[in-house]
């Protein structure tokens, strides 16, 4: 079984195009980081699982994105139904807007809620 790894030290090496979930301050994180498309399909599916798995609010954490195409939308879309239906909160973390704004372009920015921690 999968387990959340815990957030990384400082200085860990991250991978330049990733989708991982970690545990922190009570919530799963679902970190994007790089150009999120459909090369991370299997990655985005194994971690949709893992944050479900949980049982924790989700947070969508964007801030390492560079570049959302349709496919990671569409992952975010599904994670936040997929949540919805279990009962869990999904949040959006995306400082610098990357995803923010591909969700305003296709009309489901009011959606997912900011994260406010």
């Amino acid at each position: 079984m999968t387990e959340l790894r815990d957030a990384p030290e400082v200085g860990d090496v991250a991978p330049v195009h990733a989708i991982r979930v970690e545990a922190e301050d009570g919530r799963a994180v679902v970190r994007l980081v790089g150009e999120i498309d459909a090369a991370l399909r299997a990655e985005a599916s194994a971690s949709m699982g893992m944050a479900l798995m949980s049982g924790l609010p989700v947070v969508v954490d964007a801030t390492q994105a560079t570049f959302v195409d349709s496919s990671g939308v569409a992952f975010v879309l599904q994670l936040h139904l997929a949540a919805s239906e279990a009962g869990i909160p999904v949040t959006l973390r995306d400082p610098h807007r990357v995803l923010r704004e591909v969700l305003d372009m296709v009309g489901l920015s009011v959606v997912i809620p900011d994260d406010e921690g």
